[in-house]
């Protein structure tokens, strides 16, 4: 039996280049494009229509901007993954998406078959970042560590137990809940019990969120990241 299709909402206000993704989107087996808009209140409108599992959002948008785009998209519906595709990849912007809540993002060059992978990737609960953007989270996790007193980092100050900071270290590496159920010999369905745990208990609303929150606090350390 085929597995449901990944349902995408495309977020673009180039028409031309949107169409072209459209288009070349649509051949791959498995991906939807359920629909489209080309600014960011259209993107929140239809999204409270819609059944999504990812939504594909351009950064350079009129009116909203994609930015505060990402951050409302996520604050009303915390679970949604969000893809950003963009022109540009500056430290600074990076360090805006990462706090907008963005689940990782695409420069507009990049070639169809890795677009396709980081929906997919995207859309079963990984993240996806360059090595640009690795090492601007990884600096900024290491900025906000220098400022912080050691004593607020201890492990005593959180209370996740040892098989909830296990799969923290595999969100870390981008794992989706079937690649954790598989390294740690349990089912999905325990998985995805742990991670709504660890959600509660690090007092964030994403998986993304919840690796920066475990790094600043040293509960998993820097390598753990994928790079």
């Amino acid at each position: 039996m085929a597995s449901n299709p990944v349902k995408i909402l495309l977020v673009e206000d180039d028409e031309l280049f949107r169409l072209g993704l459209r288009v070349r989107l649509q051949q791959e087996a498995g991906l939807e494009i359920i629909a489209e808009a080309e600014d960011g209140e259209t993107a929140l409108d239809l999204i409270k229509q819609n059944s999504l599992d990812v939504v594909l959002l351009d950064v350079g948008l009129p009116g909203l901007g994609g930015i505060e785009a990402c951050k409302q998209i996520k604050q009303q519906n915390p679970q949604l993954p969000i893809l950003v595709l963009t022109s540009h990849s500056q430290k600074p912007l990076i360090s805006k998406l990462i706090e907008a809540g963005a689940q990782g993002y695409c420069l507009k060059g990049i070639i169809a078959e890795k677009l396709v992978l980081a929906l997919r990737s995207v859309a079963a609960g990984a993240s996806w970042w360059d090595e640009t953007a690795t090492r601007e989270i990884r600096s900024s996790i290491e900025s906000s560590q220098s400022q912080l007193p050691e004593q607020n980092f201890t492990k005593s100050d959180h209370p996740l137990t040892g098989r909830e900071l296990e799969i923290l270290a595999l969100l870390a590496k981008g794992k989706t809940n079937q690649e954790i159920a598989t390294a740690l010999y349990i089912t999905p369905g325990t998985v995805r019990v742990h991670v709504h745990a660890i959600l509660h208990k690090l007092e964030v609303s994403d998986r993304h969120q919840a690796v920066v929150v475990a790094l600043q606090k040293r509960l998993i350390q820097n390598s753990a990241i994928a790079d």
